[in-house]
Formats: structure tokens, sequence, C-alpha cells
């Protein structure tokens, strides 16, 4: 942003110079001689000459001062800077134009923030707590159409849009693609906003005031006023003649036939097709409006399955379908909208991804953590708290991490159920559109047992996505105060099982691992403890220091420190089996593994 720094008050000139160091602002503008700034014969001729062109104002001083300084040149929130008036002993900061529109709301904030100040913010909506309609735009990046029955100009509209809204009026929320943002509408969702997922039926609209309308699809207006809200989703798969021409006419044609099929080319998000047509003109001129092309080869094209593949294009270009296969590819395989239409040189084809069409559901896999229901990750508890199936892990991960299911959500353990009953009742959920978490302990790479799952995702073409969670070796660390890695003696950390009923390959029986004398975290093994401790002490010296840690994080749970020579013994003597990992390895409470860099850097730190 270009911002300009106006010190109306000589004593601020210390609030100044840290904005501008923070903000990585532009000049502080001053009347009088103060180092650093530049001085100017007065606000009044600096302001008729810079006000229009900057992006921020920031006035250290009276708030009445600059209100009289800025008044001449005011226009509206949608071309006026943002300006915010600081007072000079930095105790309030206080968004005096352009709020919303201009950031000057946000620019607040974060100048509160960074000297420990109360942003003093009169926006309605930020008061109450509610939406602001005219940030959708910039915030989610949807092209945003408002309409008033009565009023031609685009920003009186919105402005009599926002001030229904925040009237709290009627209102009728219509959702119709799953894309970002929509679930951050969802989870602060007002209390005078009814929400609903389907094209608004005119019926209903007479109970509303206002209608926001969330939808790729075309749209004819209302008798309410709407504000109509188009993200980005379409993907665009186009086939060429060799230079087809003329350019600006394809592209038209183009939109012609998404407006048929009831797209918005509005909602278009890319293009994409072969790489033996990405230099010509049309590809060019989309690019240079600013669209992604993404670019396949015939090979990958031709492993798509699409409804209308040609011979005849398999002759010329090696594959038999460009436009629907690379629209497909580009959705990441999801699912075509619009099939292939034919124009007189060109070819196209719309899909998008399934998880943002209403009636596609989706899996999540989610990595719970070792237990602590406060070390989910933060987008794993906000993913638990929009599911409308939570299936988790129950005899390894504690209900209390379910406890944030949204009202109406169905909660289940699979510990009593097969593989092929978890899968009915996820797809069960699946087919009707709607979002599955399927909860696992601790991260799900490491024996999550997610292969077969995916395997049937996979077959049925399920959409689904792996969120990650901390494992129980580094709540180990965490817990045991420890540092798995010293400088200059222990840089690997092996993360295995001792081999009971499941075989363990050749290559990784423990004690082969166990030679490089790395610090090793052994999972799954606390019922075959003395075969376990066997196999280390053919490597590991017998005084080598050992952690046996039970239910990590939990409300329950319990160390024990030992050598290795002790290991069996402490897991048998109290009766230890699921849930156990055990730590081996001098990196165990080791505080003498510094490097002799660090060392010498920070030994004044530990004279006495």
């Amino acid at each position: 942003m270009k911002t300009t720094i106006i010190l109306i008050s000589k004593s601020g000139l210390p609030i100044a110079q840290l904005i501008q160091k923070e903000l990585q602002a532009g000049s502080i503008i001053t009347t009088t001689d103060a180092e650093g700034c530049q001085q100017v014969n007065s606000y009044e001729s600096y302001l008729a000459e810079h006000f229009r062109e900057l992006d921020a104002c920031l006035f250290i001083g009276a708030m009445g001062i600059c209100v009289r300084l800025i008044a001449p040149y005011i226009g509206d929130k949608y071309h006026d800077p943002a300006v915010v008036c600081i007072d000079s002993t930095a105790r309030y900061v206080i968004p005096v134009l352009s709020g919303h529109i201009g950031k000057a709301n946000e620019l607040a904030d974060q100048l509160a923030h960074l000297l420990g100040a109360e942003a003093v913010v009169t926006t309605q909506s930020d008061r109450t707590g509610l939406w602001a309609l005219d940030l959708f735009e910039s915030k989610f990046g949807w092209k945003v159409h408002p309409y008033h029955p009565e009023l031609s100009d685009r920003h009186e509209a919105m402005n009599r849009l926002i001030a229904l809204f925040v009237q709290r009026e009627p209102t009728l929320l219509c959702i119709e693609a799953k894309v970002p943002g929509i679930e951050e509408l969802k989870r602060t969702l007002p209390s005078h906003v009814t929400l609903c997922y389907r094209k608004p039926d005119t019926e209903e609209l007479s109970a509303y005031k206002l209608l926001l309308r969330i939808t790729p699809y075309c749209t004819e207006p209302l008798p309410l006023p709407t504000l109509t809200c188009v993200p980005k989703m379409w993907q665009v798969g186009i086939g060429l003649a060799h230079e087809a021409m003329p350019v600006d006419e394809i592209v038209a044609a183009l939109h012609e036939q998404m407006v048929k099929a009831g797209l918005n080319p509005e909602a278009i998000e890319s293009f994409a097709t072969i790489d033996l047509k990405q230099e010509e003109p049309v590809v060019k001129q989309l690019q240079a409006e600013g669209y992604p092309i993404h670019i396949y080869t015939a090979d990958q094209l031709k492993e798509m399955d699409v409804p209308t593949p040609s011979e005849v294009v398999a002759g010329h270009v090696g594959t038999p379908s460009v436009s629907e296969a690379a629209a497909l590819l580009a959705s990441e395989r999801g699912e075509l909208v619009m099939p292939k239409q034919k124009g007189t040189n060109y070819t196209v084809a719309v899909a998008a991804k399934r998880t943002q069409l209403l009636r596609a559901g989706h899996i999540e896999i989610v990595g719970a953590g070792p237990g602590d229901p406060e070390l989910v990750s933060v987008r794993g508890r906000r993913l638990l708290e929009q599911a409308d199936l939570i299936l988790y892990a129950g005899s390894l991960v504690p209900r209390e991490l379910t406890l944030c299911a949204k009202p109406g959500a169905v909660v289940r353990s699979s510990a009593s159920m097969n593989l092929e009953e978890q899968f009915a009742l996820m797809k069960e959920f699946y087919d009707r559109g709607e979002f599955v978490v399927r909860l696992h302990t601790g991260d799900p790479c490491i024996y999550g047992a997610i292969e077969e799952q995916m395997n049937y995702f996979d077959q049925y073409q399920m959409s689904y996505h792996i969120t990650p969670g901390i494992s129980s070796f580094q709540a180990a660390a965490a817990e045991l105060k420890s540092q798995f890695t010293i400088p200059e003696e222990v840089q690997t950390i092996i993360l295995t099982r001792g081999e009971g009923r499941t075989p363990m390959p050749d290559r990784e029986k423990l004690h082969l691992l166990a030679r490089s004398q790395s610090t090793m975290c052994i999972f799954l093994s606390a019922s075959i403890a003395d075969k376990v401790q066997a196999e280390l002490l053919q490597e590991y010296p017998e005084d080598t220091p050992v952690a046996v840690c039970y239910h990590l994080t939990w409300k329950d749970q319990r160390i024990w420190r030992g050598k290795l020579t002790e290991l069996a013994s402490i897991i048998r003597d109290n009766k230890l089996t699921l849930t156990t990992m055990i730590v081996v390895g001098k990196a165990i409470d080791n505080r003498e593994g510094l490097s002799r860099l660090y060392a010498d850097e920070f030994k004044h730190l530990f004279r006495k």
C-alpha cells in the first residue's frame, strides 16, 4: 500500500517512526523540522496534491484536525484512501474514512496490535459481528453483483443492501456451490439469516427482505433486493483448429455456449488444452486476460475416460479427446457439467471439482493428534465442527475430540465395525452429498490403516483428502522434554514397530535398525516387550536410556524412564498393552548435546 504518515503532534514522532518501520510506510510528513521526516509548507497543500494517489493516510494527532484537513477532498468510499487517526499517546486508533472498502478498519486493528492500543471501530457490521457484504469480493474472490429493483446505480444498490442486512431484515442465503468462503459464512451465520442449498424458490421469497445468492450459474433478476456472488470454479477445456481466428469471436462463442448451458462465464477459474495448441492466438489471448492455462500432453489426455471421444481427433493430435479430457484433468478428475460443444473451429467442455458441486459428498481423513483435544490441528478442529458424520477410531481416539460436533451431526465409533461396515456408513452419507470426517489417531500416515479405505474411495471415484496430525512420537519428545536429534551425535529418528503377528520385512528387523544408534520410537509393541528388548540389546548398550509412554497427552498419561535392560519389566509390571510408545536412545533427557559451535556461542549463559 502507498501509505503516508501525517505527523500533527511532534510528540508522536516515535510512534510514527515505529509505524513507518513495521508497515514499511512511505514518508512521515510534518511542517516542522524533524529528523527523518519530509517537511512541507502546509498539510493542506500536501493533501491537495497527494490525497487521491494514496492508499492509506495515517494521522498522528487530534481527531478534529484530521477531519478538517481531509474534508475538502472526501469523495466516496469506493475511491477515498483509508484514513486512520492515532492520538499522540498511542492509546486509541480510529478509522476515519473508507472503513471497509479502503480497509481502514483492518488497518486500524493492525496498528492497534502493533502499538498495544485500542481500535475504535464504529462501522455497524463490525460492532454487531455481522458480515461486511461489500468485502465479499476482495475477501473471497467472488464477483459481486448488487441488485435493487428501485435503484440503477451499483454503489447505491450495494449501500441499500448493506442497510437491510445490518438492520437485520429477514435474509435468505442460498448456497449453490461448495467453494472457499461458504464454511466461514455457515460458521458465523447471523440469527436473521436463513440458509438453503439450492436455487431460491420464487414463492418463498415473500418471507424475506434480502437475498444473498452464491452461485456459478446464470441468474435472472428476482423481485427482491439481491446480492449475487459468483465464485470461480469452472474449468474450461478447449480444442482448437490450427490458427483458429478471429480470436475475439471464438472467446465470445465459448462464453455463449456456457450461457446456453446455464453456466456463468464469470465463474471460469481456468482454461485447459493440449500442449500442441499452447501457442495458438486464442490461448495467448486468454492468458493475457489473466486466466490460468493448464497445458497437458496427448498421453495425459488420452488416459481420461470421456463421453464423446473422437477417432478423427485422435488421428490429428494423438488423443481421442482434448476439450473434455483437459477440463476433467484441470478439475482434478472432477465432473463434466457441460459436455463437448462444437463450434466452427473449436470445441469446448466445462468441468468442476467434485468437492465444489452440491450433489457431491467429500471424505476428509483427519489426524486426531496424540489424544489431547487441544492438540488436533486448527484445520482438523474446523473440519470436525463442519462434519455431517464423524467416524472415529474409538479404541484409540478419545471421545472428547468429537464433542465439538455441530448439532445434528452423527458421531460413531468404528471400534466394533469391520472395514466393509465402516465404508458402507461413509458411503451412505457421501451419496447424500454430505461431509464425512474419518478421525484417526496421531497422524494417519503412521500405522493409520488408511490404505484399505483409500482403495475403496478410489474404486468408487469418491472425493477425499488427508489432513495431517501430530504424531505420538512428537508428543513423546514434548512430554520427555527431549530433543530427539543431538548435533554431531544423533541426526536420525526411526519410527518403527516390533514384529508381532504382523511380519516385518527382513531388512527392517529391529536389531538391524538399531545398528545406527539413532533415536528409535517403537509403536504397537508393548505386548512383545521381551522380544523388542532382546533385539535392541544386540546393538544398543545395556544402559541406553528408554522411556515407556502410555496414553500420551491423555488425562491418564503415565511415563516411565529407565535403562534398556529394564524395558520389558517396566511394561510387564505396569500391565501396559495398547497406546504405548517406546522410545530408545541417548537423546532422551540429553542436555549435553550442544555442538561445539553452539556451545562456544552460548557458553556464557551457563556460567555460575
